[in-house]
């Protein structure tokens, strides 16, 4: 790294009891949420052979930290590269094309009130065609300085990349349902013990980069589709991975805790009850997330545990599809994934390469692809 690690105390996965860390229900639906359920117990049948990745992407340096996917309608993979590993190149958006060529969508500026540049994790595409990022300043302050962003799309291209969203500590996974966009903050009170995360929700119809919606400090902002807490304090870090099954339920990852949270979701865009449907079962963490369209497997990106797993939402059945040691990612290797993203019968996984537990910020800078085989 070329900047002091301050992601050891402000990022999205920091560690010791002492760390202010430093990559869910309120309002009037409270009263109807259920508690985490309790833990589906691991499944005792034989776990299949490991699928071993190879590489979709060998990245130059100015491409140096690959985070956030989603596919748009065309089938393209947008790809969030926030290039907090080497911050001599500024953050950008990507793109995946159908037939794997790689371009360019816009580069983003800096955030104003802190200086560094838009640090892209999540991403989603809204209803209104533009994209929307989570801009997340936890990686060098503490304070509310977080953002959704909106990038205005224009032939394919990013035009301008503005604040519609702030106030948040660790905004963190994005996902589209409807006329509404939602964003994860993983950290709503970082001085709280569980630590409270949640995810918000805006109609896009609400969103002016004229006049940004500031979000309340703490858990008692109206937008609050969603909280729940995370009891492990050596991995403070809540609310990460967000995506929407085909009928309508939220899922979203518990990255401390290795939960997988699925919610229902009322008229009013708030979870009407949640509960957890995976969790541990060879999981470290649960970072982001992407659910297969076809089947409604969701494949989690395991951060600590240098995997990926497929959970069934129906049974709560975990089963590791890929895993390695601690590598360099050459050939394809797992090297600290962030994000899955399903397209067809491939899972493309990004490789955030940070320098955290036990592991070496490295070359070279990887996109992983996994055939599914089905």
């Amino acid at each position: 790294m070329r900047q002091s690690n301050t992601w050891t105390v402000r990022g999205l996965a920091a560690t010791g009891a002492a760390v202010v860390v430093g990559l869910a229900m309120i309002g009037g639906c409270e009263s109807k949420t259920t508690p985490t359920a309790g833990k589906p117990p691991a499944s005792e049948a034989k776990a299949p052979a490991l699928k071993t990745p190879s590489i979709a992407f060998d990245l130059p340096d100015k491409y140096n930290t690959p985070d956030g996917m989603t596919v748009d309608k065309a089938g393209n993979i947008i790809l969030s590269v926030n290039n907090y590993n080497d911050p001599n190149f500024p953050a950008v958006m990507l793109r995946i094309s159908p037939d794997d060529k790689l371009s360019e969508i816009i580069t983003l500026p800096k955030n104003g009130d802190t200086g560094k540049s838009v640090c892209p994790l999540g991403v989603a595409v809204g209803s209104d065609g533009n994209l929307y990022i989570a801009d997340n300043q936890a990686f060098t302050t503490d304070e509310h300085k977080s953002r959704l962003m909106r990038i205005t799309m224009k032939d394919g291209k990013g035009v301008k990349c503005e604040p519609v969203v702030t106030g948040l500590v660790m905004a963190n996974g994005v996902a589209a349902r409807g006329d509404r966009i939602y964003v994860c903050d993983s950290k709503l009170d970082g001085k709280a013990s569980p630590l409270p995360s949640g995810v918000y929700g805006f109609k896009i119809a609400d969103l002016d980069p004229a006049k940004p919606i500031a979000v309340k400090p703490g858990t008692d902002d109206p937008h609050l589709a969603i909280k729940f807490f995370t009891k492990n304090k050596e991995w403070a870090v809540g609310a990460n991975g967000l995506g929407f099954g085909s009928a309508g339920d939220m899922f979203v990852c518990n990255f401390g805790d290795a939960e997988l949270i699925q919610a229902k979701i009322g008229p009013d865009g708030k979870a009407v009850s949640q509960k957890v449907v995976a969790a541990g079962s060879g999981m470290l963490c649960c970072d982001g997330l992407s659910i297969d369209r076809k089947t409604g497997e969701v494949y989690i990106a395991d951060f600590l545990g240098n995997a990926v797993h497929k959970v069934d939402p129906k049974t709560g059945k975990v089963t590791t599809i890929a895993k390695n040691d601690n590598t360099d990612g050459a050939g394809g290797a797992l090297d600290r994934p962030s994000e899955p993203c399903v397209r067809g019968n491939r899972v493309y996984v990004a490789n955030i390469d940070l320098p955290l537990a036990g592991n070496k910020y490295d070359k070279p800078h990887t996109v992983s692809v996994i055939e599914l085989g089905k």
